[in-house]
């Protein structure tokens, strides 16, 4: 069997050059098949092997005994991040603001897909530049070197680098995603307030990247007598050049993600800025979170086309009982169902993508983007450890052998489902946006409008479900269930409109038919499993 290298990643995924092109990126079009190519290299995935077999390590401490708290890393996680950074993964639509420019991310994003955790300082330092403008005098300083195409990882101090990452601590052990009962505490240096310089004591049970150079931090402070979150810039140096009060505790033993050092962090008097108004530190942090969530849409319909690769091109190649599997017609309709699943999260996460780039000048898109990114985050997030599991098991025992690269993906497609707030709290924020901004359902609708009459048993599914929002049920205890299928007709919807038309029969048969089992590979008779396979299965 032909290893499957030395293919383009962009060019091989329809799915995504046909949306890319559709919602406003073609002209990244040089710039997304040169990563392809690089993705799709025997070098690029040894990197990716290379970064999690040797995860970082950390020192809290010199030869001396002196706190020095720093990670090491192996090489080829330096080189992930060089080939992102130089690429613009990290800032694209900040360097570029132009039409089409957060889609062309994404796009560049899903097409280099060789290793998840990387993708984390990425991801946050993208999602912090619209924070950080909450502050303008700290965007100022230090949104052109986030903005920078050079990746440094010298452990100095920010002004002497020639590029920056920018990470996130937010979450505590006492609290979890309700972070309005964390305990750290901000007292104020220098009078306080918006901009003002702050010292921070407390502990972050989770800190993202801790060697990036700088974290976005939520600590309470005194707001009108009692305490309220702000938003704080907290760098790994003080403005002195001294290393700030920032002190790893320990690396998390995580079940994926392992090339990424997450981290336990206590900061015992560390230097900090306040970014944003004070006690409105989450609605600060939130222009940081959505981004972010953006990304875990990506992230996983990423993660899935990874998984199709892999399991269309083993079938292609592997014969049983005298047959290629890609002509076992069982085998072709479990191929077929994980592409259509793959291709549904590909063209959603370039729909919410768009949504991205038209929001500050169009009413409509905002509000979609409001509930879109929370739909799309639960559900999308949500299938796809089912999906690489599927994937997994088409490769059979050697799919389930670490030197195939699928327990990898398997480990890594929990996290987007978990990660910026794992399945209720995402859903809960759906009835949230649905109740301080009810027009935002009526944006939705409007999107899903947009394939009216055309499908009738989508349109079948949309008018129910309009009923669950007007037949008086208890809608918290079946959040998940409607916002489930919010995420189904909005996906029904667009590859109704620009899917292939062998998917989009196979997604409305399945998915808003009911014509569909419990497990992939349950598609109704009467699908065209040849051609779904072939538009999806990558050519070398």
């Amino acid at each position: 069997m032909p290893p499957l290298v030395g293919h383009n990643t962009y060019v091989s995924n329809t799915p995504l050059v046909e949306g890319c092109r559709r919602e406003g990126a073609a002209w990244a079009e040089q710039r997304l098949h040169a990563i392809g190519e690089l993705a799709g290299s025997a070098q690029a995935r040894e990197w990716g092997e290379q970064a999690n077999r040797n995860p970082p390590v950390l020192r809290t401490h010199d030869r001396y005994g002196n706190r020095i708290d720093e990670v090491d890393f192996h090489p080829a996680w330096h080189e992930l991040l060089e080939v992102a950074v130089g690429h613009e993964l990290h800032a694209l639509p900040w360097r570029n603001p132009r039409e089409g420019a957060h889609v062309a991310r994404a796009g560049l994003f899903m097409a280099w897909s060789v290793e998840a955790g990387h993708g984390c300082p990425i991801s946050m330092t993208y999602s912090g530049v619209p924070a950080l403008r909450a502050q303008p005098e700290i965007a100022a300083e230090w949104e052109p070197r986030m903005l920078s195409t050079t990746y440094d990882r010298r452990f100095i101090p920010a002004s002497e680098k020639n590029g920056v990452l920018l990470g996130m601590a937010m979450t505590e052990k006492q609290g979890g995603s309700d972070v309005r009962a964390n305990s750290t505490v901000a007292r104020p240096l220098n009078g306080g307030g918006a901009g003002g310089e702050y010292e921070i004591t407390g502990h972050k049970w989770f800190c993202s990247a801790p060697m990036c150079d700088a974290f976005l931090v939520l600590a309470q402070t005194n707001h009108e007598g009692h305490a309220a979150p702000s938003c704080f810039l907290l760098p790994r140096f003080t403005p002195d050049g001294r290393r700030n009060d920032f002190h790893l505790q320990r690396l998390k033993d995580k079940l994926g993600n392992r090339s990424n050092a997450s981290s336990e962090v206590e900061f015992r008097g560390a230097w900090a800025q306040m970014v944003g108004e004070q006690g409105r530190g989450v609605p600060t942090i939130i222009e940081m979170v959505g981004h972010t969530r953006l990304d875990c849409v990506v992230g996983s319909a990423g993660g899935m086309r990874s998984g199709v690769e892999q399991a269309t091109h083993h079938a292609a190649h592997r014969s049983a009982f005298g047959k290629l599997l890609t002509d076992q017609p069982l085998m072709r309709n479990v191929l077929a169902d994980l592409c259509v699943e793959s291709e549904a999260a590909t063209v959603t996460a370039l729909r919410l993508a768009r949504s991205y780039d038209a929001a500050s000048e169009d009413e409509h898109e905002a509000l979609f983007k409001r509930l879109a990114t929370a739909v799309s985050k639960y559900w999308i997030c949500k299938r796809g450890p089912a999906h690489s599991a599927e994937a997994l098991e088409c490769l059979g025992g050697n799919g389930y052998v670490e030197e195939s690269g699928m327990p990898r993906l398997y480990r890594e497609m929990p996290l987007a489902s978990i990660w910026e707030g794992s399945g209720n709290v995402i859903c809960l924020d759906v009835l949230r946006a649905l109740t301080r901004t009810p027009k935002s359902l009526e944006a939705f609708f409007g999107e899903l409008g947009e394939a009216a009459g055309v499908e009738p048993r989508l349109d079948a599914y949309v008018a129910e479900l309009r009923k669950l929002f007007s037949d008086g049920e208890e809608i918290e205890s079946s959040a998940r269930r409607i916002v489930e299928r919010m995420a189904l007709a909005l996906q029904g919807s667009l590859l109704v409109r620009h899917g292939d038309p062998a998917v989009a029969d196979a997604f409305c048969a399945s998915r808003l038919g009911g014509d569909w089992g419990r497990a992939f590979g349950t598609l109704p008779p009467g699908v065209d499993f040849e051609a779904i396979i072939e538009r999806h299965r990558p050519s070398i």
